[in-house]
């Protein structure tokens, strides 16, 4: 079989992290994992499992990930977060891919994403799929601050199996993120040139409709609803941010 390296960044993720590497075993041969300075568990955990670590300060996601990828000894890797994990299918489908000669040079998973412990089948939610299998020698990460992508040199691929992302099981854990994702939100966007306008928070509004009416999100009840809310407050807060941002400069 060919072998293949998990790679992953993480920080205080002592929580996810058992479930997300149980879910690879047998599988991968090689495990990486770059730690933001966790003031958890986080890295003994990973050491348990015979991860190679490296501690980094955080300067953004891509370079981040791009690290956890230059540790790996192997050209094909898998790369999850924390809070995700291989469905049974899904790594039988992997095993098998690996056991033979893959004809394509990265792979598209498709998403079953929960929230607050609830599946979301809509919402915005649904018919999520992302690159997580592929060659590192022709792979990188992408993107800055926020929201990076895999650019890939090669044919892309889609398998059927899926990955399970449990995204904030609790609130606690949302807004433990929230303070960070606004705040690298705005910093993008005043790298990026985009100049406050109250304008712009009508789009905080829209965001809700988007998500609970056009999306279906009533569909998903009251995990639905909140996840409509919070993307609402979201989009509001990073553009208060952004003015606060560009009035103190």
């Amino acid at each position: 079989m060919i072998p293949l390296t998990l790679s992953l960044i993480a920080r205080n993720e002592e929580q996810d992290l058992p479930c997300c590497l149980d879910s690879v075993q047998g599988l991968v041969s090689e495990i990486t994992l770059v730690d933001n300075n966790s003031c958890d568990a986080t890295a003994a955990v990973a050491a348990r499992y015979g991860a190679k670590i490296m501690k980094s300060d955080f300067s953004n996601y891509a370079d981040q990930k791009n690290k956890a990828l230059s540790m790996s000894s192997n050209d094909w890797v898998l790369h999850l977060d924390p809070d995700e994990s291989l469905t049974p299918e899904l790594k039988a489908e992997m095993l098998a891919l690996l056991s033979a000669q893959p004809d394509c040079d990265a792979y598209e998973i498709p998403y079953i994403n929960y929230f607050l412990g609830r599946r979301m089948r809509h919402s915005g939610l649904n018919g999520e799929r992302h690159i997580r299998l592929f060659r590192k020698s022709v792979s990188s990460f992408s993107g800055g601050l926020l929201h990076e992508g895999i650019a890939v040199k090669g044919r892309v691929g889609l398998l059927k199996g899926s990955i399970i992302h449990h995204s904030y099981p609790d609130l606690e854990e949302y807004f433990d993120k929230f303070n960070r994702y606004t705040t690298l939100a705005a910093r993008k966007m005043n790298d990026s040139g985009i100049r406050f306008n109250a304008l712009k928070l009508l789009s905080s509004p829209y965001a809700f409709f988007k998500r609970y009416i056009l999306q279906a999100g009533f569909l998903d009840g009251m995990a639905g609803f909140v996840w409509a809310a919070l993307a609402s407050f979201y989009v509001a807060v990073k553009y208060f941010k952004l003015w606060k941002l560009q009035r103190s400069s």
